[in-house]
């Protein structure tokens, strides 16, 4: 949408149509939205609409760890902003911008999949399981993690099973969510609390696989009370607000962003660790990435899709996304783990951070893309 706005003819190729988002029924799947993404989605003219159906300003972070030692707090204030982020469902946002496709003059074909692909030097030829064939200087996979486009490009990525699985839900707590994101350590892997809708939080439960299944298999009540355990009663009482369900964690790098004249972005080029919430940050920024590097060619009048701006680009990409993916996959490692040397170093860590407000500002501008 981003290039079809800056004047490129585009088209989408689609399985099908998404599901329409419904306010009753929240998105487990649910992402803490950082503001250059937000900004960039305005200038998509789909912001305002996902922000006016619901999106969960938080103006705080908190985190500390099971082991004790300091804690690292995060404050709109005291960063100068409005909000840190904000928490948006899935659902909602793909809702949100499948409605703005026809204004942008993107020309969607669904349902219909890539079923063959050639390229050379001067562009890509697509065959979809209609029949139909496409013709074009580029094609962007951005069908997610198990990418069928980089398959056929020919592009092979790195996977590290966490052997770890992220327990999700809504959640209702006896106190006020108080607009903050949560996160504790745990030797087992972080617990995210996050603010939502009519005073609910959203759970992110990062645990081994075993244990994953063993707290999803207990009755609500039972879970209620490990969950208000595991989080230290930090809001007081914690009650289920809807189904639970995990997913598997992994790490998985492809081993290019740009392969010939098809270009990998978001899921289809790196998957990361959910202890940062940075996923769909990563993946919007390829394509904020992307769209300055077309914008600026346009305006200069030279060739937006040459080689070296495409090279220049994946570089930019895959550095900043596999220092990301690496950065996530140390803290996890030094966090989900109990042994001495490790538990002395993240409670020192987060304590100094705590104490030196420029070092955590820092932190959060990185990670806010600023």
């Amino acid at each position: 949408m981003s290039l079809a706005r800056l004047g490129l003819r585009v088209a989408l190729v689609e399985g099908r149509q998404p599901p329409p988002w419904s306010a009753e029924v929240p998105d487990l799947r649910v992402y803490a939205f950082a503001p250059d993404n937000a900004a960039l989605l305005d200038g998509l003219g789909v912001w305002k609409a996902v922000r006016d159906a619901r999106a969960q300003a938080y103006r705080r972070m908190r985190v500390w760890d099971a082991s004790g030692g300091g804690e690292m707090s995060f404050d709109a204030d005291m960063l100068g902003r409005d909000q840190l982020g904000w928490i948006v469902e899935n659902s909602l946002l793909v809702d949100r911008l499948w409605a703005a496709l026809p204004e942008a003059g993107v020309r969607l074909h669904c349902p219909s999949r890539v079923d063959s692909m050639e390229q050379d030097a001067d562009g890509v030829r697509l065959r979809l399981d209609d029949g139909t064939r496409l013709e074009s200087r580029l094609v962007i996979a951005a069908d997610g993690a198990d990418s069928t486009v980089r398959g056929l490009a020919g592009v092979q990525v790195a996977q590290h099973d966490y052997r770890q699985s992220g327990v999700v839900a809504f959640v209702q707590t006896s106190q006020a969510h108080q607009s903050t994101a949560w996160q504790r350590f745990l030797p087992g892997g972080p617990l995210a609390f996050l603010p939502f809708a009519d005073g609910r939080s959203s759970i992110v439960w990062t645990l081994p696989d075993a244990e994953a299944a063993r707290v999803l298999a207990l009755d609500d009540s039972a879970f209620d009370r490990e969950l208000t355990q595991a989080f230290e009663a930090r809001l007081g009482e914690v009650r289920l607000a809807s189904k639970r369900v995990a997913f598997p964690l992994r790490r998985q790098l492809a081993q290019a962003h740009v392969a010939g004249r098809v270009l990998l972005v978001g899921d289809a080029a790196h998957v990361v660790h959910p202890l940062a919430g940075q996923g769909v940050n990563l993946g919007l920024r390829d394509v904020s990435r992307l769209r300055d590097s077309v914008a600026d060619a346009l305006e200069r009048r030279i060739d937006w899709a040459a080689d070296h701006r495409l090279a220049r680009w994946s570089r930019q990409c895959r550095s900043d996304n596999a220092a990301a993916a690496y950065a996530f996959d140390g803290v996890n490692r030094v966090f989900s783990n109990d042994g001495m040397h490790a538990t002395l170093l993240r409670g020192f860590a987060l304590g100094l951070a705590g104490k030196l407000p420029p070092l955590a500002n820092l932190f959060w501008r990185k990670a806010s893309g600023g």
